[in-house]
This record gives structure tokens, sequence and C-alpha cells, in this order.
């Protein structure tokens, strides 16, 4: 299959979920790291709408995969790994959700102002400049606009992240609209949270203390609707915790344990 990657030797019953939406390949690093000691996934996810991701998932776990599997889900990866073990309960043997996305509305209103205020003067026109081409319809090549400002993003979202250059990631604009729109509905409607009842499975959640999207909007949440949940909070990291300088380690030996 084209849209997936594969380390390390059989049993392949790890996979990796990549966030964005649309930033496939994001997650190669903690790929190749978790490859030395188990077999591992990394489904990049092509189609443009949620059920369309959770469907095509199914059907690469299903043919590529030895399942049960253990989801690590990153960002949006996580929320989409949590509406994927909901919908398809014996493909997953327990979930992991890495700097997940808020599960309620009232946790999320504060995130583009919090990265504002990380970033210099001359970043912040930056960003807006890249958010006003995104939505011009007169330009065309948003795939590259929408990889600048998720450079700058990943600025704001670092604690003191190490130097990193992650050659295998790709940004797909048209997927991040149309996927985002739909996972920003859900979670107003109160629809997306009501997924995490139907999960079957252990689910450990990982968040970065400096993170923008705030730990309580995924540990609050979750605690209510699922059954065997555990959060751990990492000081000093922000929301990818494999390139940071003070968290990397003890966030590699988290999943090691845990897998």
């Amino acid at each position: 299959m084209k849209n997936i990657r594969k380390y390390g030797n059989k049993p392949l019953n790890l996979a990796v979920i990549h966030g964005g939406p649309g930033a496939s390949g994001e997650m190669a690093p903690v790929a190749q790291e978790l490859s030395l000691i188990r077999g591992v996934l990394e489904p990049l996810q092509t189609a443009a709408s949620i059920d369309g991701q959770v469907e095509e998932l199914a059907i690469t776990l299903k043919e590529c995969a030895d399942l049960p599997v253990i989801l690590i889900g990153s960002s949006w990866g996580a929320m989409l790994s949590f509406i994927f073990a909901a919908r398809y309960p014996s493909f997953v043997a327990k979930l992991i959700l890495i700097g997940s996305g808020a599960y309620e509305d009232k946790y999320a209103q504060n995130i583009m102002e919090t990265r504002l205020t990380r970033l210099s003067k001359e970043e912040n026109t930056k960003i807006f400049t890249l958010i006003d081409s995104l939505n011009n319809p007169a330009i065309t090549d948003k795939n590259t606009l929408m990889s600048q400002l998720g450079q700058l993003i990943s600025r704001a979202d670092s604690y003191d992240p190490l130097t990193y250059d992650n050659n295998l990631m790709e940004c797909n604009y048209n997927i991040y609209q149309n996927v985002w729109r739909q996972a920003s509905d859900l979670r107003s409607s109160g629809k997306l949270l009501e997924f995490g009842k139907n999960i079957q499975c252990p689910v450990l959640a990982i968040h970065g203390d400096y993170d923008p999207h705030l730990y309580q909007g995924v540990q609050e949440p979750l605690s209510r609707v699922i059954k065997d949940f555990r959060f751990i909070l990492l000081e000093n990291c922000g929301h990818h915790p494999w390139i940071e300088r003070g968290a990397k380690d003890q966030f590699y030996d988290m999943l090691r344990n845990e897998v």
C-alpha cells in the first residue's frame, strides 16, 4: 500500500497516527525509535473527511497489521485514534494519546492567543500574512504555505526543542481544512466526547505542560467517559514531546514501558 510505512520486524502491532490534519510523516521519528523494540506501522491519512480517514485506517490496519494494535496518536492523530477505537474496538488493544486536542470547546478558546504571545512581532505578522494567503482562493500552492505556517506554530508550541528536520513530512491544506472543520463541529456538538463511551481498551494520555492545547481539556473530559483512563503530564514539554530537550528521554521511556 502506498499510504503506509513499515518499520522493524513482525509482529506489526504498533501504529503511530500523525496529526495536522494533513501533516503526513510527522511521527516518523517516533516510529523509528519504537521499531528498535517492536514492529511499527505509520499509516498516512489521505482522505479529506473524518469518516474517510477512519475507514482508510481500518482498511490499512486490516491489510497490514497484526491485530489488535496499540494506537499511538499525536495531536489530531490522537483524536482520530479516539474516534477509531470507538468505531472499531476489536482492532485496538490500547490507545495512547499524545498532545491531543481538547474534547470540549471551553478548553480550546485561547490556543492561538497563547501561541502569539510566545512569538516575536515579526513572527506574528508572518502568521497573519500566511493565514490571509491560505484564505485567498486565487492562491493555488497552499501546501507550501501550510508548511511555513506549521513551522511557526511548532516554534510557539515547543518549550525547548532540539534541532529537528523531518524530511519525511508533507503538508496537505485541503485535508486540514476539511477534516478540522468537521472535527470542530463534532466537538461543539458534544458528539466527539460521546465516542469515549464506546471505547473498550485502556487509554493513556500524555501531555506537555507547555502545550497551548490545555491538558485539562483532555484529562477532565476523558476521565468522565472512559473506564480505564490514565493521564501523565510532562514538565517543561510542549506539543511534541519527542523533540523536547528535557522531556524526550522520559517520553520514550514511557512509551517503551507501555508497548
